[in-house]
């Protein structure tokens, strides 16, 4: 048996690593050369696009009742923050487009060429094969702005409530600093150790809308897995006592993760974390990765949850093609 790595350990212990230099700073530059190109085409008017929060009932309201959020899922579709948008969710002024968005997602890995030379990079493998994945696929691709001054809060919360498996959660998380991301400007808070606790709710379709037929359903809803755990006090929102600079976090067990232009932070899909509003004059953009583990490991991907590719189209997978080919079919000769 291999030796684990220094790496897998520090994983294993606290849920989350953070790797400095995982990318060279010119990387960071083409990925955000890149997204300015996408902006500049982007045409608000033809894609309506919907506000974004993480709040938790303003994230149903929100993305509850939009098309445009689920049918993001191998597209590249534009995110506004709340406050950018009108009475009917449009965009205020088109003059400020770029530093009107949220984020940008969920295909990014999919459609586009320079996201998805990072995506599908050995150096992505590697990591993922040493944290003890296997067959990992790709369902999500995320390029969030956290802009200066205006960027909003990312509240408490764990990816495996929004990237389902079972019959174990498999969610793992890839957070790329594009620029330098401190406790001015929103960067990470997590809490180590919180791996080890249940997943606590997950974000779903609601069967009222999709099975039943009620069109005035809300689309998505959160539904309780589990209630025990102390974090339930904070679940969906931001610690009590919290204040804009992180007062009160830290006695609650989280800890920031400063990261320069480069670092990686990997993320356990049970980790509780969260990141404070940029109130600085300093832009915060990441690249954010989400991937599970594949069918071949027995996973199966939620029916039930948000994020769904049209029928019949399955995940990227990270391996390469022809790797990929032959475990398949030596898992066929063992099931014959």
């Amino acid at each position: 048996m291999a030796e684990e790595s220094s790496r897998s350990k520090d994983f294993r212990e606290q849920g989350f690593l953070h790797l400095k230099g995982f990318v060279s700073k010119q990387m960071c530059e083409k990925m955000k050369a890149r997204m300015k190109e996408l902006v500049d085409v982007w045409d608000p008017v033809a894609e309506k696009p919907a506000p974004f929060t993480t709040d938790s009932k303003t994230q149903v309201e929100a993305q509850g009742k939009s098309d445009y959020f689920l049918d993001s899922a191998d597209r590249i579709h534009f995110f506004i923050e709340k406050e950018a948008a009108d009475e009917d969710g449009k965009l205020k002024d088109m003059k400020k487009k770029f530093s009107a968005l949220n984020k940008v997602g969920h295909g990014l890995h999919v459609k586009d060429p320079t996201f998805r030379e990072y995506s599908h990079s050995d150096k992505v493998l590697e990591l993922v094969h040493e944290l003890g994945w296997k067959d990992p696929v790709l369902p999500q691709s995320m390029y969030i702005f956290k802009q200066p001054v205006t960027g909003g809060e990312v509240t408490s919360h764990q990816d495996s409530s929004f990237l389902y498996t079972t019959p174990r959660p498999t969610c793992l998380g890839l957070w790329l600093a594009l620029d330098a991301a401190t406790t001015e400007n929103g960067c990470l808070w997590a809490r180590p150790g919180s791996h080890r606790e249940s997943v606590r709710r997950v974000f779903v379709r609601n069967p009222e809308h999709f099975e039943t037929g009620n069109s005035d359903a809300t689309q998505l809803i959160f539904e309780t897995l589990a209630g025990k755990d102390p974090a339930w006090e904070w679940e969906g929102k931001m610690p009590e006592g919290c204040d804009e600079f992180g007062k009160g976090l830290k006695d609650k067990g989280f800890i920031p993760v400063e990261c320069e232009a480069g670092d990686l932070v990997v993320i356990h899909g049970q980790v509780d974390h969260l990141s404070l509003a940029n109130t600085s004059n300093k832009p915060r953009e990441t690249f954010q990765l989400h991937l599970v583990e594949g069918p071949s490991e027995g996973i199966t991907w939620s029916p039930r949850n948000w994020l769904q590719y049209p029928a019949g189209k399955p995940f990227p997978s990270l391996l390469p093609r022809g790797k990929r080919k032959a475990e398949e079919m030596e898992a066929s000769l063992q099931e014959a």
